[in-house]
This record gives C-alpha cells, structure tokens and sequence, in this order.
C-alpha cells in the first residue's frame, strides 16, 4: 500500500538505475520536497515505498525525473537543450487506503506513465 515508484529505459531495455528522482506535495503553485533520491539497480527507491499507508495523504504531489542527466551518465550524445530534460508528473491521491504506483518508460524523447499496482 502506499505510494511507490519505477523507471524503465525503454531505450536500453533496463531499469533507470542511478536516475536522480524528486518527490513533492503540492498545493497550487506551492511544491514542498519531500524527498529526493537515486533508483537503485531495478529502478526503483532504495528505500521502499515513497509513503507508507499511514503516511499518504489525499492531496496532489509532483514526481520529478531527471531524465536528461540519467541519459548522459548512459553516454547518450543529447542535443542542447535536450528535448526531455527533467520530466514532471503531477497526480492526485483521493484514496489513501489504495495502492498508488507511478511507473515512467523513458526515452531521451519520449515517456509514458499510468496508474500501475
């Protein structure tokens, strides 16, 4: 239960380990961070859950993923600017006695994301 997170580089075909990732509540305009961390060899928190069941509030937040950055340590050549650079979801949380899980499938020009379980 709870939130969780995992990135997948679908341009290698393997788990975004090392990308720098972001998380933050938000109210409006307002983002406090919550937490920052870097995805451990299968992509994800090193961690564990992002928040616990007890933890997660109803409210929205931002998940931050540092894509550009995790493609050049990959040694992908990217243009300047690159197209992605740090992708951002915002999503809400209405039930807290669900399971949230926020995957991201990257590329250096492309992602997709979907409520996972």
């Amino acid at each position: 239960m709870g939130l969780s997170t995992h990135v997948l580089d679908t341009m290698h075909g393997t788990p975004a380990a090392g990308m720098g990732v972001a998380l933050y509540e938000t109210k409006g305009d307002t983002l406090t961070l919550v937490k920052r961390f870097t995805l451990n060899a299968d992509g994800r928190n090193p961690d564990g859950p992002l928040y616990d069941n007890d933890s997660l509030r109803a409210g929205t937040y931002r998940l931050s993923f540092d894509v550009a950055a995790y493609f050049r340590a990959q040694g992908v050549t990217l243009p300047e600017p690159p197209f992605l650079d740090v992708v951002h979801l915002d999503f809400g949380v209405a039930h807290t006695d669900h399971h949230y899980h926020v995957p991201l499938l990257c590329t250096p020009w492309s992602y997709s994301t979907y409520r996972g379980s």
